[in-house]
């Protein structure tokens, strides 16, 4: 038999993120999981090199890479959509769950154990899951300032909402992330260049 998993992880490419929103850059959804499984990294080398913790990067990056594959099949449902209410958030992890149980049939069985963990968020381990998490909430934050430094006023609000959601993270991780690092991102590459 032969496997599809692989070929719908290819497909995360023609998920569009940002859908009730104007872009000046378009993102899609294996964009946005390389850019998440590469902040991910950054947060858990800072609280490992940094703040002396021993975070598992490594499984935290694995994590990172898989952690919206179930929109292959259910799309990116925008987060105003998702967190209108109680009922529709209930629902729609259902809908995740059968999502990521369909992705699993699609393992070759001596495979299946390896990837169980990365696509089934209910077996992810919580104490490096905040590190995804955290990067998720990065990545859309600087969505904004990218939309924002281009002059698209579209993304104001979400900013400020995002921080405030990563505020609440409470992570020093993040804080050292947005102190030394995301500054350079709302630079012109002539000012990067200086």
């Amino acid at each position: 038999m032969d496997s599809h998993f692989f070929a719908y992880m290819y497909r995360m490419r023609f998920i569009e993120r940002w859908s009730l929103m104007r872009n000046v850059v378009r993102e899609n959804v294996a964009e946005h999981s390389f850019h998440v499984a590469l902040l991910t990294h950054v947060l858990c080398t800072i609280a490992n090199e940094v703040f002396g913790k021993q975070v598992p990067t490594d499984k935290a990056v694995s994590i990172a890479l898989f952690h919206d594959v179930t929109e292959v099949f259910t799309g990116d449902i925008p987060t105003p959509v998702k967190h209108h209410n109680p009922d529709i958030l209930a629902n729609f992890r259902e809908i995740e769950q059968m999502a990521a149980g369909r992705l699993l049939q699609m393992i070759p069985e001596p495979l299946r154990t390896v990837y169980e963990p990365l696509i089934d968020g209910k077996k992810v381990d919580v104490d490096y899951a905040i590190y995804v998490k955290a990067a998720d909430l990065l990545d859309a934050y600087l969505k904004c300032v990218t939309e924002l430094s281009a002059g698209n006023r579209e993304f104001g609000v979400a900013k400020k909402q995002l921080e405030q959601s990563i505020q609440r993270l409470d992570m020093p991780e993040v804080d050292y992330f947005l102190r030394h690092m995301a500054p350079s991102l709302e630079k012109t590459l002539d000012e990067l260049s200086d």
